[in-house]
């Protein structure tokens, strides 16, 4: 598939200082277990929310470097990145970026779903639909909600695994008068971009995207 300007997740610099564009400081995971130093793993989706700075304690991957004048000095995220359990996957998005063309999106709030989740796509097996979530880690999975709203996950784990984590809420970085335009929308408050089919809105994106590399550089 052939698409003009890919979507990408990439990483900040080590050097690169970016001021969030919310003021308040919160993180909620609603689980009925910690992300962290757990001994099962449950069916239950996981919703993760932040709006605090990324960490600089994170190891940086080797990657392909972004130019953009308002988003300098990041990293595209290796294939490597994405191939692991999507409970573990979901958390290291938050704080992350989506570019495409000139809009560039910072992830707020992610949704994990494992293949044995009651609401996962990949709980019944391969179909024509949700193929690409069976994919490698690092693609893209798009579907439309209500025959209207464009859902943008990224595949988790190892191919063949089923899981996935969605992209449910970001914040405006670059391209701001082209996320109103898609949005239809004259505002700069969250509620821009509060919701998986408004992501999927500011980046202009269709489900011909589903199985798109995500780590593909911009050309």
């Amino acid at each position: 598939m052939s698409l003009s300007a890919p979507t990408l997740l990439v990483q900040m610099n080590p050097t690169h200082q970016f001021k969030p564009v919310a003021s308040k400081s919160r993180k909620t995971v609603r689980s009925s277990q910690c992300l962290e130093g757990r001994t099962s793993h449950s069916s239950k989706a996981v919703t993760v929310r932040t709006r605090t700075k990324p960490s600089r304690k994170q190891t940086r991957p080797q990657s392909s470097p972004v130019s953009l004048p308002c988003f300098r000095n990041t990293t595209i995220l290796p294939p490597e990145f994405f191939q692991i359990d999507a409970l573990d996957l979901a958390p290291r998005f938050l704080g992350k970026f989506l570019r495409r063309d000139d809009v560039v999106l910072q992830i707020t709030e992610v949704e994990a779903y494992r293949p044995n989740d009651s609401a996962c796509h990949g709980r019944f097996g391969v179909t024509a639909r949700t193929a690409p979530v069976f994919g490698p880690g690092g693609h893209a999975y798009v579907y439309l909600c209500y025959g209207l709203h464009t859902m943008l996950n990224v595949v988790a784990d190892k191919e063949g695994a089923g899981a996935a984590v969605l992209i449910h809420a970001c914040a405006p970085v670059c391209g701001l008068e082209t996320i109103q335009e898609r949005r239809g929308q004259q505002t700069e408050k969250p509620i821009l971009l509060t919701g998986p089919g408004k992501v999927g809105q500011a980046l202009g994106i269709t489900t011909e995207w589903s199985n798109h590399p995500l780590y593909t550089p911009v050309l």
